[in-house]
Parts: C-alpha cells; sequence; structure tokens
C-alpha cells in the first residue's frame, strides 16, 4: 500500500523511533508505534513494527494481533517464531508447541529455525518437561563449532536447560561454551559461570564512598531526568490531521484485522 510523501514521511520518522528506543525504552518505543499504526494502520512494516514494541511490552495478545495482521498483509512466514513465543507469553504453551509442528516451519530460514526451536524448548519447560526441552535444543546447530547470529543464545538455553535438570557439570561446559561465542555479552553466561564455579564478585569502592557519591549527583540526576521527559516530542508532521493525534483513545483495528 503507497501512502502520500508527507504521510510517509511522518510514518518513516515514527518507526525509526521505535527501532532506536525498543531495546533500552520500549514503552516510548510503543507509544511511538501507536502513532505510526494509527497514521497508516494497513501498512504490512507498521503492524510488524506496532507487534515488536508490543512485544517488548510483554503485551502478548496485542503483540500476536498484529504479527497475524502483518502476516496477512505479506504471506510471509518469518513472524512464525515470534507468534509461537506470544503464545507462551498468553500462557498457552502447548499452543506454541503445536506451532513448532506446522508445516510453515520448514519454510523458514535456517535462523528461523534455530528460533523456533528455542521458542518450543521454552515451551517444553513452561510445561515442565525439562528432559524433552534438553533433547529439543540438541541439533546440527547446537553441536556446529561455527559462531553464527544464533549461536550464543542456542548454547545459552542448552546451558540452563542442563542446570534446570541438575545436570550443573554439564551446564558449567555449555555456559563457557556461550562465552566462546557471546562476543559482545548479550548474555549473562559469565555471571553465571562464576556463579556455578563460587565466585563473588565485591564492589571496590566502600559503602561511605559511594554514599558520597549518591549525594553529590542527586540533584544532577533530579534535573537530568526532568529534562529527559520534557525532550520527547511526539514525532509527528504538523501538517497531519491535529484531531486525530491528539486523541488519546486509539482505535487502530478494524474488525477483520481483529480476527
Amino acid at each position: 500500500m503507497s501512502l502520500p510523501k508527507t504521510l510517509a514521511e511522518d510514518v518513516a520518522r515514527n518507526l525509526v523511533m521505535v527501532a532506536q528506543l525498543i531495546d533500552e525504552e520500549p514503552e516510548q518505543a510503543y507509544a511511538y508505534s501507536r502513532i505510526a499504526l494509527r497514521l497508516a494502520s494497513r501498512v504490512a512494516a507498521v503492524r510488524e513494527a506496532a507487534g515488536f514494541a508490543a512485544y517488548a511490552t510483554q503485551k502478548y495478545a496485542e503483540a500476536l494481533a498484529e504479527f497475524r495482521a502483518a502476516r496477512r498483509m505479506t504471506g510471509s512466514v518469518e513472524l512464525w517464531p515470534v507468534m509461537a513465543d506470544c503464545e507462551r507469553g498468553l500462557g498457552r504453551p502447548e499452543r506454541a508447541m503445536a506451532m513448532a509442528g506446522e508445516p510453515e516451519v520448514q519454510k523458514l530460514d535456517k535462523a528461523g529455525q534455530v528460533e523456533m526451536r528455542l521458542v518450543a524448548a521454552g515451551a517444553r519447560r513452561d510445561m515442565g518437561q525439562i528432559d524433552a526441552a534438553i533433547v529439543t535444543l540438541q541439533s546440527p546447530e547446537l553441536a556446529s563449532h561455527s559462531v553464527q547470529p544464533w549461536t550464543a543464545r542456542l548454547r545459552y538455553a542448552y546451558a540452563d536447560a542442563l542446570l534446570s535438570a541438575g545436570r550443573e557439570d554439564e551446564a558449567r561446559e555449555w555456559f563457557g561454551k556461550t562465552i566462546e561465542a557471546d562476543k559482545d555479552g548479550s548474555t549473562d553466561a559469565s555471571d553465571r559461570l562464576a556463579e556455578l564455579d563460587g565466585v563473588e564478585f565485591v564492589d571496590a569502592m566502600g559503602e561511605d564512598e559511594i554514599e558520597a557519591g549518591s549525594d553529590a549527583v542527586t540533584d544532577a540526576d533530579a534535573q537530568g531526568e526532568g529534562a529527559a521527559e520534557a525532550a520527547v516530542p511526539p514525532v509527528v508532521d504538523a501538517d497531519a490531521d491535529a484531531d486525530a493525534l491528539v486523541d488519546e483513545d486509539i482505535v487502530v483495528l478494524d474488525e477483520d484485522d481483529k480476527r
């Protein structure tokens, strides 16, 4: 679906803010996604972004509805794993497991299939089937020595499952392998390994120094927080429909999209 140039630019600016904020400020990202959704609810990329923003704020029912809408618009299966994880978030791990066995999984690329495996293992754990979760994670991708974007997360999930099953020595080994693959520190594998090895981290600063430092920055922090709150204007164009944008009750789903 094409949009008028000005409207397309407004939507794009809000989507950029969603992408920039979703990891560190998910609630703000969610707010921007609602603006984009209101401006262009029939654009698949907008529905997908709104889904991820809702997912990041644990609004799983809303996220699932947005992902389903995006999938209807595009026919793509790439959102299948995160849709299954939304089912887990809604307390329906059996539905996530059913989705793991659907033909759509075979249409996913390698990264998507690994993600689906992680979701399925999580669903097994949700149902108290820890041994089945371990088996689910055992795969050629786990055994491979090559490091791919998914390697650290896959190894970490396996180590965590082993630890939950009481297989501490194996868990220690796999947390170590996770660290080897986790070059950007996306997991806390090093902390988990240290905990298993009985290592305790002690702050080098004394309590008096910490308290003194805290007192010194209190006023500055308060001022900074106020300034930060005031510095986040809505990213919309002045030519947009003002009445629509100030209405706080955002209605974005038509009857077709709700289904």
